[in-house]
């Protein structure tokens, strides 16, 4: 009897469970909001940290951004845009122009 009670409540948790909505953004992605309400998708690509790819807002489209030299923090680029964190806060912008997208971006 307590054989088939088990079996019962595995199913009905294997029921809900299935059921459940999947999350929006995949394992891995660290969410960063910006002073100007930006929101910054971002993960690093390996271990060693040389590459980041970085989504805008919900935008669907990923840069992968190469570590650069800075003189401080860690600079992370691509022709497009630029991602430059120190300690717990970064700011985005476009090298082309120096165009600030967002900044003080850190976790909310």
């Amino acid at each position: 009897m307590r054989n088939i009670t088990l079996l019962l409540l595995s199913g009905l948790l294997l029921t809900a469970c299935s059921s459940q909505p999947e999350p929006a953004i995949t394992d891995g992605w660290t969410r960063w909001v910006c002073e100007t309400q930006v929101e910054v998708l971002w993960r690093y690509t390996d271990s060693r940290q040389e590459a980041v790819d970085l989504r805008l807002g919900g935008d669907d489209i990923v840069h992968r951004l190469r570590m650069q030299k800075s003189a401080s923090g860690a600079l992370y680029s691509d022709p497009l845009l630029a991602f430059h964190t120190n300690g717990k806060e970064a700011v985005i912008y476009r090298p082309s122009n120096d165009q600030v997208i967002g900044r003080f971006c850190k976790a909310p």
